[in-house]
């Protein structure tokens, strides 16, 4: 019997910035590589990025594609790990929140854990959405037209969040999940 979430084939993106909350970026990424998916670290900055790692920097981390060379269409999905300066970074960087955008309009499925969520927000696609984030971001998903829940996990047409690092392993159940079935009908909030 075949594995439900072998993504042996698939491509996964991972967008990230300096400050990257170090096992949000770690954690599923081992559960995408485990799963079979080979995964390749974007960011707009090049040679390496920083993570943060719960209350003080953590380790560095290559950056195997630039932005600037990375084409949403070479990819099967998208993982967005949180830490605050990471997401506050990249959502001021227009090509970021393009390519967010792009995989959501597409169908791809997308996860994101922690503050993630507010690439989400910046690229406007989580109106009429059901998510989940760190709590101190509630109110700008909501701002946004996001249904807000407090839940470990929650799954919306191929949108997976998470509110914390203690909610990993429940996500990334879900994001294998959602990755190993591919696109999601875009349907109209």
């Amino acid at each position: 019997m075949a594995d439900r979430h072998d993504l042996t084939g698939k491509r996964i993106a991972i967008l990230v910035e300096d400050g990257v909350e170090q096992v949000e970026l770690t954690e599923p990424r081992q559960a995408l590589e485990d799963a079979g998916a080979t995964t390749e670290l974007i960011s707009p900055r090049s040679g390496r990025v920083r993570a943060w790692n719960f209350t003080e920097w953590g380790g560095e981390f290559d950056v195997e594609r630039p932005l600037d060379d990375a084409d949403p269409a070479d990819y099967d999905a998208l993982l967005l790990p949180g830490g605050v300066m990471n997401p506050d970074r990249l959502r001021t960087n227009e090509r970021a929140v393009k390519f967010v955008r792009t995989f959501v309009d597409s169908g791809k499925p997308v996860a994101s854990i922690c503050h993630g969520p507010w690439m989400l927000v910046e690229a406007d696609v989580v109106r009429g959405r059901r998510v989940t984030s760190y709590p101190s971001i509630r109110t700008d998903l909501e701002n946004a037209g996001a249904q807000w829940e407090d839940s470990e996990v929650v799954t919306d047409r191929g949108l997976v969040t998470s509110r914390r690092p203690d909610d990993i392993p429940a996500f990334n159940r879900k994001m294998l999940e959602e990755f190993a079935e591919g696109v999601h009908e875009r349907r109209a909030a």
